[in-house]
């Protein structure tokens, strides 16, 4: 029998393997598909994530891989005003006063790589879960091949369309937004245009989150479109889109696009006996702030030292109640609020309302000129932390 079996292989799927392996517990990994997935998707590890990656000993990796950036800009499209603000006044609270942009595949590789040298740990790539079944003593896994495996305890980081959330009969609540989101990398000279690392262009038809991502100058730039358009032809309407959205004349090469629907959804419960849930397989919200993809890596930083207390100190699997009862908390009281409000704000202007609008971007800038409100406002982040109930 296994200690622990996690189903899915994105970031929080390896991370909380990792921590656990590097715990002493005894890990398989099952990703369905053959690889780690590259499209498209969350690309920012706020300045709050780092200490969690310190802790698992892939901080130092991650700066060295991705890029390292301090500074934010809010581009209002409209009038061209640049607000700026930068992360240093956080001096005095942490040691990590920056974010780490790159692509979320990345980060996952970082961790496979340190889990394939320990000797506690498997990975199986290619190997779909079709059915899960649980006792008082462990959980029956059977895969697509029928090959059956037993754990002790399983972790769902199989994502929104989570199998293991459908094997445990969960409802996945709330709603789907009418819009769909288009995730491109591409090659362009946005700093050339006086564009910031990371840049949110505010603006109701043409918003867009705008990143560095990668030391060979790769760029993520996400924008939005009615999802009433057929999907398959978005590539033909790229092009267009980027008349818009790529500042200065020079041209552009596209590396990776990939649309996706966006949803404001949370699990009825993160924990059903010995299978807890984690990420996006609990919780998704669209991506405006990259709240999701922090969301569910402090699921990750607060699960996996529950998890291993429990399987190798013998702790009260009731501290798994706890964990579940907080994350849960967290993502429908603070994450998705939040990430509805800065969507609303970036994408739409608030529906055209002149004075919400005028708030929030009064608000931009005084972050760029109050420290003291910046530095209120960037702890929001830190906010969406809880800490292991293992550890209290």
């Amino acid at each position: 029998m296994h200690q622990v079996i996690i189903v899915g292989g994105g970031p929080t799927g390896f991370l909380t393997a990792l921590g656990l392996a590097q715990a002493g517990v005894a890990v398989l990994l099952l990703e369905a598909g053959e690889q780690i997935v590259d499209s498209p998707r969350a690309a920012v590890y706020h300045w709050s994530l780092l200490d969690g990656l310190e802790r698992l000993g892939i901080r130092e990796e991650a700066e060295a891989t991705g890029i390292v950036k301090d500074d934010y800009t809010w581009l209002i499209k409209k009038t061209g005003e640049h607000i700026r603000y930068r992360l240093d006044v956080l001096d005095d609270r942490t040691p990590f006063n920056y974010n780490i942009n790159m692509g979320q595949d990345v980060l996952a590789n970082i961790a496979r790589t340190r889990l394939e040298k320990l000797s506690n740990a498997e990975i199986r790539f290619g190997t779909r879960v079709n059915s899960l079944a649980q006792d008082a003593d462990g959980v029956s896994v059977q895969l697509a091949d029928g090959e059956e495996l037993r754990a002790q305890y399983v972790v769902g980081a199989d994502g929104a369309g989570s199998t293991v959330r459908d094997c445990l009969g969960l409802t996945f609540d709330g709603f789907t937004w009418p819009e769909r989101f288009i995730a491109t990398n591409v090659y362009h000279d946005f700093a050339g245009a006086g564009y910031g690392l990371s840049t949110m262009v505010v603006d109701d038809k043409w918003g867009a989150v705008i990143v560095i991502i990668a030391q060979d100058g790769l760029w993520r730039c996400t924008y939005m479109e009615d999802a009433s358009l057929p999907e398959e032809s978005y590539l033909e309407r790229l092009p267009a889109a980027y008349e818009h959205l790529l500042p200065g004349s020079g041209g552009y090469e596209l590396s990776q696009a990939s649309p996706y629907r966006m949803h404001q959804r949370c699990a009825s419960t993160f924990r059903k006996g010995r299978v807890v849930l984690a990420g996006d397989s609990a919780h998704v919200t669209n991506p405006t702030g990259g709240f999701g993809l922090t969301t569910g890596l402090f699921d990750c930083y607060a699960l996996w030292p529950t998890l291993a207390a429990i399987v190798l100190e013998r702790a009260d699997p009731g501290l798994l109640d706890i964990w579940a009862e907080e994350r849960r908390d967290i993502f429908l009281e603070r994450t998705s609020p939040m990430a509805c409000q800065y969507k609303h704000f970036l994408f739409h202007e608030y529906g055209g309302n002149r004075a919400e609008l005028d708030e929030a971007i009064a608000g931009m800038r005084r972050m760029q000129d109050d420290p003291d409100y910046c530095r209120k406002r960037l702890m929001f982040t830190k906010g969406l932390e809880t800490t292991s109930p293992a550890e209290r």
